[in-house]
């Protein structure tokens, strides 16, 4: 009974969800594309929902915000509980573990293994997978603010498993876990909430006192801009 409410409960938030993205303007960065669902795909004409610590609901044609992490950077034990905290409040708890650093293993810190990352991200670009609105790779997590055009689950797939191989591969490993299975994701609703969070994704390495300004940070949209001019 418990499940049915939850997932009811859900559902209404999912339909809301729907209609303020089928207003929103994010023209400020990305095309005006229409986006439709693969046929059999994961990625339907509703809101897919799995029941895991985090809420997943994808919305075809809006952008997203997505963030995942080394395995092991975040143990299971110190994850925050299930039901204690919304999504939102989970993930900033997270992301302010992530940003101290302070348990387990910061391999993307290596220069040629955060090249690998941002490497995939742009290869998801030139295949067609999404549009890039913004990211940055931290010591032990990714940020990445994109336009979806083919099922979110397939892109988070496609980025984590070619990475993980590269990786594993630069450390001498094999078959070994990189990345945490679980990640978090957030559909963005407007243009503002768009500003703001690349705004946050970008000031990321600002904030840990990695560089004085964005645009200093080689692994990121900011560094990548800066380089551009």
């Amino acid at each position: 009974m418990g499940d049915r409410r939850s997932l009811a409960g859900t559902s209404l938030a999912a339909e809301s969800l729907l209609r303020a993205c089928a207003t929103s303007d994010s023209a400020g960065i990305f095309s005006s594309q229409e986006v439709k669902p693969e046929k059999g795909g994961v990625w339907r004409d509703y809101p897919d929902v799995n029941r895991r610590r985090l809420p997943h609901v994808y919305v075809p044609g809006a952008p997203l915000f997505l963030t995942w992490h080394l395995h092991g950077s975040l143990p299971a034990s110190v994850m925050p509980p299930p039901g204690a905290a919304g999504a939102g409040e989970a993930f900033v708890w997270i992301d302010r573990q992530m940003d101290a650093a302070g348990n387990g293993p910061t391999y993307l810190r290596r220069a040629e293994i955060a090249d690998v990352v941002v490497r995939s991200i742009h290869k998801g670009v030139e295949l067609g997978h999404y549009e890039l609105g913004a990211y940055v790779v931290m010591a032990n997590h990714v940020h990445l603010l994109i336009r979806p055009l083919i099922a979110p689950d397939r892109i988070m797939q496609s980025l984590k498993g070619v990475t993980a191989r590269e990786a594993n591969r630069l450390l001498g490993r094999t078959g070994e876990p990189f990345w945490q299975k679980e990640s978090y994701d957030h559909v963005v609703r407007d243009e503002g909430e768009m500003g703001k969070i690349r705004k946050y994704i970008e000031n990321n390495p600002v904030k840990v006192g990695v560089v004085e300004r964005a645009e200093e940070f080689r692994w990121s949209s900011a560094g990548e801009d800066r380089a551009s001019r």
